[in-house]
């Protein structure tokens, strides 16, 4: 039979730890170890500097919070004057080249010669992407793929997506534009903080690029190209959204009219 213990012998331990807090080699000068109402006070002391400092930082972060939360919500405002401003300026600038265009056919009708410029403008227009076009092509949407632990691994860059319009350009296309945004020869495609922009005008997900082009070399030389390429690896290997769809009939705004830098007067 197993002998039987004392009731109080669990008790051995804590009673020896109220007994003697310090460890033995912590002893005073005299040989006699300090008493156990001086180690009592010790620790209350340091429990209550430690209490004190925690205190301390509750409270400025108590204080600073509403500060925070203030400059958080003038920035949001700033941001938000500023988008309507961005929009208001894109509205008059639509308006003034809609007057522009009418001037130009007023001064531009009657005579042979008139008619010649006008065609000269509309071909040089299509280069430039300035004016409105319409045709068949090809439609690929393209959005972030399943949240992760990998970053912006499974997000869609400017760069995927810049990458994309080259290719399209290479594979035969006309005219491009994505989120009703016209690509021109001088549109640039960065990224701001966690919005990717095309001339400065914030896209929203999903990204949905339209190309007009020739039907029949358009998706296959689309295909074949880098662009494809890239894309299909974004797809496979990290979840990105990735679908293309032929379409019949697309119309494409008008891209922005460019700064004139430079120009010569022709012989």
């Amino acid at each position: 039979m197993l002998a039987r213990g004392r009731p109080d012998s669990s008790m051995d331990l804590l009673s020896q730890i109220f007994a003697q807090p310090l460890d033995p080699d912590y002893v005073r000068r005299d040989g006699r170890p300090p008493s156990p109402r001086r180690a009592a006070v010790v620790i209350f002391c340091c429990l209550l500097l430690s209490g004190l400092m925690i205190g301390v930082s509750i409270a400025q972060n108590a204080r600073s919070a509403p500060l925070v939360e203030q400059e958080r919500s003038q920035l949001r405002e700033r941001i938000f004057a500023q988008q309507e401003l961005i929009a208001e300026q894109n509205a008059r600038v639509t308006a003034l080249d809609a007057e522009v265009e009418q001037a130009r056919a007023e001064v531009l009708s009657g005579d042979s010669r008139s008619a010649e410029l006008e065609a000269e403008l509309e071909r040089l227009g299509l280069a430039a992407q300035t004016v409105a076009v319409r045709g068949p092509g090809l439609v690929i949407t393209v959005d972030d793929g399943p949240q992760g632990a990998d970053g912006t691994a499974n997000q869609v860059l400017d760069s995927d997506l810049q990458q994309m319009a080259n290719g399209l350009w290479s594979a035969g296309a006309e005219a491009i534009a994505i989120n009703g945004h016209r690509l021109g020869p001088g549109t640039a495609i960065r990224i701001a903080g966690d919005a990717i922009t095309v001339d400065y005008r914030s896209l929203s997900r999903p990204y949905r690029m339209e190309a007009i082009g020739d039907p029949d070399t358009l998706r296959s030389g689309w295909e074949q190209g880098a662009g494809a390429e890239l894309w299909n690896h974004l797809r496979d290997d990290y979840g990105l959204r990735y679908e293309m769809a032929d379409s019949a009939e697309l119309e494409l705004p008008a891209g922005r009219q460019q700064q004139l830098h430079a120009a010569e007067v022709g012989e």
